[in-house]
């Protein structure tokens, strides 16, 4: 056999590079899918591939098995085969990252069943060192191909190879079986060569070895197929618990030796399922308030090693909160999101709205429809960063847990934004399940509750008044926050007559009340109840709140008790989400407000006008497309642009929210002087 060209010894020029780039974008339709080949985050794809122009309009990958030209894209008919990409991009792994041989390693291997020749053949077979036994056979599929697990399987069980993988460039399932009456297993990687799996396994897992560059909801989703369509359990439930018990083992192992890591698959099932219930354990008493003491974890030994194996190797501690937050919207049971009109706010907008509203690190902040908690993790964050920064962490986390509030009725949000805030950096002790709108059902005498009214209660607003404050000391109606940000449920009903009589918004124009108000209603009445006179407030409300006619009443009203400081109209898209998810495609906008206060002794001044400028604006960038799917910052060459690792979204919310500060600094606003 002639000797292979060494592909790794030229680097290509800028015009090879840009040719590269525009047929990897043509073939992958959207840039993001390109983006989304995470298996390969760690690779330069652009400046690895060979891609040229061979004939006109048609381009042609050279393969660095084969050493031929492969055809991967017509310009004119715009047939394309991004599968070859993921096959090559293995190939290159497969040489450069775990050392196998080029003559290890085979292409379009025929596979035999009996005296039959499959006509199609295995992708890739890699071969042990004698070049005859198959080792690893690997099946790789475009981004967007969810099937082709079985194929593989009977593709290695025919050659007799003792691993199989299945991959489209977004994710890869490792599977490995020693014998073909066992059943298989789940790996997390193929070995290295010259490794065996019995290696593999026997390896430590260290804090450095996670990745924090991972598409969660990729792999929730080949979990949901392969693990909990034929269980019978909540998906959400057990893999909520897994998630909680590896925060808690990434927290401890900074203070292990050689920071190890105790989640993860072992040699024995029941070793696994041992390890891991530990650690749930351990979890469940360390972060008090989220599950039950008899909750254990149910699925099988062999069931939770295949979830283990999808989520050992990743660092759900992430900065990169999106991930979460992404994840547990594909958790999340689409009929409770659309009946309540729960909807996880975008970060980008969350990120505008608390860069406005500019939390000090000495005022008190609550959400009181929290939700996954991100206003919550991104206030936090904002005051760590812009009056925390020299502090050290335990001055961090000591904010966190003395300022921070958080409410949610909802029992799975209420347990996501408890996680959440944990990883975010322990601002969970203040997240309680509580039904903001009905206070008297605060006072049930269970152990959550008791420690809920405890919190609550330092924060209640004091009236000079003596009946009137006693009132309220009972009712836990008014309280004293500095600051409100929350994206309250849009849909439902409230038909309680004594819930909503309770309110002044419910009344009608002879001062009666009708047998249902709306949701949203009596929210907006309640967050104004939450702030202190000259606290500052956000809220995301459908636009209709505010420009229907037969809503003036809500505008009279809320103009005679607060000052609008600005209104910022938002985008159809941006709460859209990707299918199958159902988003909204609800007109809706952030509302901002202050509290009118003439009393410096109550909170900031902010004396009653009648008459003052709005700071308006409309987000004509929703940072995702028609279809839900984000849209990310290029920059002048066309490259995505990152922010430590991330892709930043593309969206104008910044620059509205840098105009707000500039408009709130002219105004003399107390929180921007």
């Amino acid at each position: 056999m002639p000797k292979l060209p060494d592909p790794f010894s030229t680097k290509p020029t800028k015009e090879q590079i840009q040719t590269t780039r525009e047929i990897l974008d043509a073939i992958f339709k959207e840039p993001q899918v390109k983006y989304g080949l995470r298996e390969f985050s760690d690779i330069k794809i652009d400046e690895v591939l060979n891609i040229s122009e061979k004939e006109s309009g048609r381009f042609y990958i050279r393969c660095l098995k084969r050493d031929k030209d492969i055809f991967i894209f017509d310009k004119k008919t715009n047939k394309r085969k991004p599968e070859e990409i993921i096959r090559q991009l293995w190939l290159y792994k497969l040489i450069t990252q775990y050392g196998y041989p080029v003559n290890q390693i085979k292409v379009e291997e025929n596979v035999y069943f009996g005296r039959e020749i499959k006509i199609k053949d295995a992708d890739i077979v890699i071969y042990h060192k004698d070049k005859v036994s198959p080792f690893i056979v690997i099946e790789t599929k475009k981004p967007d191909e969810k099937k082709g697990l079985a194929q593989v399987k009977s593709y290695a069980s025919s050659m007799g190879a003792l691993i199989a993988v299945w991959t489209n460039g977004q994710a890869s399932q490792v599977l490995y079986r020693l014998h073909p009456s066992r059943e298989y297993e789940y790996l997390t990687d193929i070995p290295k060569n010259g490794e065996s799996v019995e290696d593999l396994k026997k390896k430590k897992l260290v804090l450095a070895d996670l990745k924090r560059d991972y598409d969660l909801t990729e792999r929730l989703k080949i979990l949901q197929e392969l693990v909990f369509a034929s269980t019978g359990e909540s998906m959400f439930n057990e893999v909520f618990k897994l998630i909680y018990a590896k925060i808690h083992d990434e927290i401890e192992a900074r203070d292990r030796k050689d920071n190890e890591l105790r989640f993860r698959v072992y040699f024995d099932d029941q070793q696994t399922k041992d390890e891991v219930s530990i650690l749930f354990e351990e979890a469940k008493e360390k972060y008090e308030g989220v599950f039950e003491k008899q909750d254990k974890i149910k699925l099988s030994a062999s069931l939770l090693k295949a979830c283990i194996s999808k989520l050992q190797d990743i660092a759900i501690l992430n900065k990169n909160t999106r991930i979460a937050d992404e994840a547990f919207e594909f958790l999340l049971p689409d009929v409770a999101k659309a009946q309540k009109g729960q909807y996880f706010t975008p970060r980008y907008v969350i990120k505008a709205a608390v860069k406005i509203l500019n939390p000090k690190p000495t005022e008190y902040i609550i959400d009181p429809a929290c939700g996954s908690g991100g206003f919550l993790i991104e206030a936090m964050r904002w005051v760590w960063d812009n009056y925390l920064q020299n502090e050290p962490e335990s001055k961090k986390i000591e904010y966190a847990q003395r300022y921070i509030y958080g409410l949610d009725f909802e029992e799975m949000m209420h347990k996501i934004s408890r996680a959440l805030m944990t990883i975010a950096g322990d601002g969970s002790s203040n997240i309680f399940r509580l039904n903001t709108l009905d206070t008297k059902s605060w006072f049930e005498e269970t152990e959550e509750k008791l420690d809920a009214r405890k919190k609550l209660k330092k924060l209640l607003f004091e009236f000079q008044d003596y009946k009137r404050d006693k009132e309220n000391q009972e009712a836990f109606r008014y309280f004293n926050f500095d600051i409100l940000l929350t994206n309250p449920p849009f849909a439902g009903e409230i038909h309680d007559p004594v819930l909503i009589r309770e309110y002044e918004l419910t009344k009608n124009k002879k001062g009666g009340y009708p047998d249902k108000v709306e949701r949203d209603l009596l929210f907006i009445e309640r967050e104004l109840q939450f702030i202190k006179p000259g606290g500052r407030m956000v809220t995301v409300l459908p636009q209709g709140k505010l420009n229907n006619p037969n809503t003036e009443y809500i505008r009279k009203w809320l103009i005679d008790k607060a000052r609008i400081l600005g209104v910022i109209g938002l985008h159809t898209n941006t709460f859209k989400l990707p299918a199958p998810a159902k988003g909204t495609s609800t007109k809706t906008s952030l509302l901002f407000l202050q509290r009118w206060n003439d009393n410096p002794e109550l909170g900031p001044l902010n004396p009653f006008k009648a008459d003052y400028p709005i700071f308006m604006a409309v987000s004509k960038k929703p940072g995702k497309n028609n279809s839900g799917e984000y849209i990310y910052k290029k920059d002048a060459d066309g490259q995505f642009i990152k922010d430590d690792g991330n892709l930043i979204v593309d969206t104008d919310l910044d620059e509205i929210a840098e105009a707000f500060v500039k408009f709130a600094k002219e105004q003399k606003f107390s929180f921007w002087k």
